[in-house]
């Protein structure tokens, strides 16, 4: 071990060729003959040299990565390693491909245990995300296979090294890097009989990439939510509650907001003028003004250019009333959704029906989905969702109480943990003493994050002052959740055992 060494990692040079030939006879062992040629190195460095890397410790050569790019789409996982570097020419790099292909990575014997292959590989990795590739995918030896080979097959010993009950210097070394196992090669590299010329095709994927022909609206990473906490007053008409919906809208796109949630019911101040009717007619009422509500925020959502969730309202289909909001998009389209789980006082002072239909919807920012209040209490509808590639979820809710708050904001963040998910709750403040049954309201709007290093150490991004009308205006970035997923302190999506348990939707007949 060199305790004292200066450690230099840069890309190679043609000059470095005479160390380089030293470093690889002393690295290839049985395979020392088929070392690289000096105008092998010069063609690549000269074809790609930003894709070969060295390690340099006391002038000499410890370690070295090399790659090329190729147009994956013109192999199959089936190739060989003479086809894929070109004969060794490498005739078969494209600087427009889509995939970093390492073609080689050795480290010289006296330096190994200093975590130099990490090192390497980092910088690959780097490199691939810098390019935009797809990938870094290559064939991988299983040096130690020789040694099993009379009683496991390829398959049965890749397992084992995956659990750790055998070691191989090169495909355990891989795995621990967060490649993984694609394929299984025969015949990869000729004369590997340490591995009876088997290789594992490995696979590391970018998760930043992005195709490069995409339009020119291409989908944001950075997401600006705007989340209005509203407070119930009562309005002398329709037009009055219109004016107060378009003040916070226009506010909030004025900071350039992406999204405006508004919370379940924001509009139960117009049953007012039906407080002469029992409860259930009341709301019955109100659902007359669902669809005025929606043409308004289709209008707003393109004047303002935001996408609105426009918290819930009652609506009649049929015979059957249902809570529904709608996503109204910027580019004039839109979708419902529905509250899927009623509460008892729902069903018995109002007759509410739950809806059907659960659902991600895309939008310019991503896939996102919508659960009203009680519904964010289950589990399982927003497992489904992240299960859709949700990214965030929204959740408007009306809570009369400090405790039937907290049922909402314990289970939000919770959702956002183990979905790993952002969470944006919305609510209603303020008392409405002429509507009989919405007379209270308690609320803390809020945004919710998982709990990892990249996020906040409470997961709580950002909070409004309780029981106050506010807006609250949020950054939430996307590409921290795609870090997440992939390397996590914990991966709550990818670690669940469905070997054991699973969760499908079934879909329903409308009624």
């Amino acid at each position: 071990m060199i305790d004292s060494a200066k450690i230099e990692l840069r890309n190679l040079s043609v000059e470095d060729y005479k160390e380089l030939k030293i470093s690889m006879l002393e690295s290839y062992g049985s395979l020392a003959e088929a070392y690289w040629s000096e105008k092998e190195i010069k063609n690549l460095i000269k074809k790609f040299p930003d894709g070969q890397f060295c390690i340099i410790i006391d002038e000499k050569i410890a370690g070295c990565a090399l790659s090329i790019i190729v147009d994956y789409n013109k192999f199959d996982d089936n190739h060989t390693y003479e086809q894929i570097t070109g004969g060794e020419n490498f005739s078969t790099h494209n600087k427009n491909g889509d995939v970093l292909y390492g073609i080689d990575v050795f480290i010289h014997p006296e330096y190994r245990g200093m975590r130099l292959g990490r090192r390497l590989y980092e910088a690959r990795k780097e490199l691939c995300e810098q390019l935009n590739l797809k990938s870094i995918i290559f064939g991988g030896r299983i040096p130690s296979y020789a040694k099993f080979a009379a009683e496991l097959t390829p398959k049965q010993y890749i397992e084992k090294v995956k659990i750790k009950e055998i070691h191989d210097p090169v495909l355990s070394f891989q795995l621990s890097n967060d490649f993984h196992v694609k394929k299984v090669i025969k015949g990869y590299l000729a004369g590997d009989y340490e591995s009876k010329e088997f290789a594992t095709l490995m696979e590391w994927n970018n998760i930043y990439y992005s195709k490069p022909d995409k339009l020119i609206h291409t989908q944001k990473t950075v997401v600006r939510l705007g989340l209005v906490q509203w407070q119930m007053r009562l309005f002398k008409d329709f037009e009055a509650l219109v004016s107060q919906i378009e003040f916070f809208v226009d506010a909030v796109s004025d900071y350039q907001s992406d999204f405006i949630l508004f919370p379940e019911l924001f509009n139960a101040p117009l049953m007012a003028d039906y407080n002469h009717l029992n409860e259930a007619e009341a709301i019955r009422s109100l659902a007359s003004y669902t669809d005025k509500l929606l043409e308004t925020f289709v209008d707003f959502a393109i004047t303002y250019n935001i996408n609105i969730i426009t918290g819930s309202m009652p609506q009649i289909i049929g015979e059957h009333m249902y809570n529904v909001g709608y996503l109204c998009r910027r580019d004039g389209s839109y979708e419902r959704y529905e509250k899927l789980h009623i509460t008892p006082a729902e069903a018995s002072a109002w007759g509410m029906k739950g809806g059907t239909k659960l659902q991600t919807m895309d939008t310019d920012c991503g896939k996102i989905g919508v659960l009203i209040c009680y519904d964010v209490e289950f589990p399982e509808a927003s497992r489904i969702l992240a299960d859709e590639g949700m990214n965030i979820l929204f959740v408007p809710f009306m809570t009369d109480t400090q405790n039937g708050y907290s049922r909402v904001r314990l289970c939000a963040q919770s959702r956002a943990v183990e979905n790993e998910c952002y969470v944006a709750i919305a609510g209603s403040v303020g008392n409405l003493p002429k509507v009989n049954n919405m007379d209270i309201q308690y609320a803390q709007s809020a945004v919710f994050t998982p709990s990892d290093f990249s996020f906040p150490v409470n997961g709580i991004k950002a909070e409004a002052t309780p029981n106050t009308e506010s807006t609250l205006l949020v950054d939430v970035d996307l590409d921290l959740l795609k870090e997440l997923h992939a390397f996590g302190s914990v991966r709550n999506l990818t670690d669940r055992r469905k070997d054991l348990y699973s969760l499908k939707k079934k879909n329903p007949k409308n009624t």
